[in-house]
């Protein structure tokens, strides 16, 4: 199957997980509670979030389900539809950052016993007890529960960490009768992501996931916390409205890598800092916190000359991304989708040749995107290190340009061509919602 569309979660989907989750607990299928969390993408605001930029982000209709039930009592039982093994400890045992456990060797003393697996995916479920604990909540109830993304899908670079982490987080929260806002979980997933698997991430995904509302486009300060709903207004053509008249693209590169075990990500947010404390330094502000968005652009343009090239090209990089969020959002909340999607496809470039992320399979996908017809712009979705290019294109010709994607890139890679054969090269989908509890 190389193209698909079509509605998420389905009733089938639903139906089936709640069945499992019924098998493994004894309960009753209608007690069985599913939290949904959706993927994200990322239209503009592509690599400045970790330093204070303005991006934005919505979601798609795909991402995580997680069925389960509360337990009688403290213990935590998972299953997954991707990994083999179960997952099993309690809420009320102290969790430790993944650093710490192994500086005080406890990694192995705990998970010597388990497959390496399992140890890896079951992160992600303590990693949510870890920021539930770090806040000063106290669990006492823990669930049995069944994970799985949706079927067919590979989910690199579309943020399926941090929507299962939220996933995690919603299920304790909902077992435990926790009342969470959206804003907290932000703060929550984020302590999951940096602290407890450190990987060095803005607050983009979470907020995009726990955020987004349908047919709009989130909007977030990432230096303010401060977030905006962009709502379109109605088309003036044959379709009526935004969210009628295009349609998002994805295409799967076959390249699969965590972004946890890639030097790449956290050398170029290292980089940023870098370049933001040259640049502070040279305008007399070397006592403020070294990241770009404390740089005003008048100063990087005085001062951009004192930065080794590496580091120039990040700081252009931001403050050049920075410019097309902010115009991005006038195109969107105008209904010119042709401009939005020129843009986009400014960021791919900038990504490229200022972020210098992007391996060869993905910049010949990136390239046959903007060939392909009825696109209006492209770029890589996530970190731009692995996975897939998003593409906005006009709903009329969505299909079509699925089919020539995903023959071009067979043509250019066929190896990595062969390895999606586990869903869909090319998906055809719709704006979703925000993350939620059935």
């Amino acid at each position: 199957m190389g193209v698909f569309s079509g509605h998420w979660p389905s009733e089938s989907e639903l139906d089936k997980l709640r069945q499992k989750v019924a098998e493994m607990s004894g309960r009753d299928a209608q007690e069985v509670r599913v939290v949904v969390s959706p993927y994200r993408i990322c239209p503009l605001g592509a690599h400045i979030d970790h330093q204070g930029g303005t991006v934005s982000a919505m979601t798609i209709n795909r991402g995580i389900l997680l069925g389960f039930v509360p337990s009688n009592d403290t213990q935590v039982t998972l299953q997954s539809g991707q990994f083999k093994g179960e997952v099993r400890f309690r809420v009320d045992e102290v969790q430790l950052p993944k650093h710490i456990s192994e500086i005080n060797g406890l990694n192995e003393q705990i998970d010597s016993s388990k497959p390496q697996e399992e140890c890896k995916w079951g992160n992600y479920a303590r990693g949510a007890i870890y920021a539930l604990q770090n806040k000063g909540n106290h669990l006492k109830t823990g669930i049995t529960g069944f994970i799985c993304g949706s079927e067919g899908l590979d989910s690199s670079g579309l943020s399926s960490s941090a929507a299962v982490g939220v996933a995690y987080l919603l299920a304790f929260e909902s077992a435990n009768g926790l009342v969470v806002c959206p804003t907290e979980n932000i703060e929550y997933d984020r302590l999951i992501e940096n602290e407890y698997l450190g990987l060095k991430n803005g607050i983009l995904d979470q907020s995009a996931i726990l955020l987004s509302s349908y047919g709009c486009l989130t909007c977030m300060n990432c230096k303010t916390i401060k977030h905006k709903l962009i709502r379109p207004p109605e088309v003036q053509n044959n379709h009526g409205e935004l969210g009628n008249a295009y349609k998002i693209l994805l295409a799967f590169s076959g390249l699969k890598q965590a972004l946890t075990t890639n030097p790449g990500y956290n050398r170029r947010v290292a980089e940023c800092q870098e370049a933001a404390k040259l640049l502070l330094q040279a305008s007399g502000n070397e006592e403020v916190e070294p990241v770009l968005s404390n740089v005003e652009p008048d100063v990087f343009e005085a001062h951009k000359s004192k930065l080794e090239p590496d580091l120039a090209k990040r700081a252009e990089h931001y403050f050049s991304e920075n410019e097309r969020v902010l115009k991005g959002l006038e195109a969107w909340a105008s209904g010119n989708l042709k401009e939005f999607g020129e843009l986009i496809t400014a960021s791919g470039l900038s990504s490229i040749q200022n972020y210098e992320c992007g391996c060869e399979p993905l910049i010949q996908l990136y390239e046959i995107l903007l060939k392909a017809p009825g696109v209006l712009g492209a770029r890589f979705s996530g970190a731009g290190f692995r996975g897939c290019c998003l593409a906005f294109v006009d709903a009329d010709r969505a299909e079509e340009a699925a089919i020539f994607v995903k023959n071009e890139y067979r043509k250019l890679q066929p190896e990595l061509a062969s390895h999606i054969n586990q869903g869909p090269a090319v998906l055809v989908c719709d704006a979703g919602d925000c993350a939620r509890v059935f």
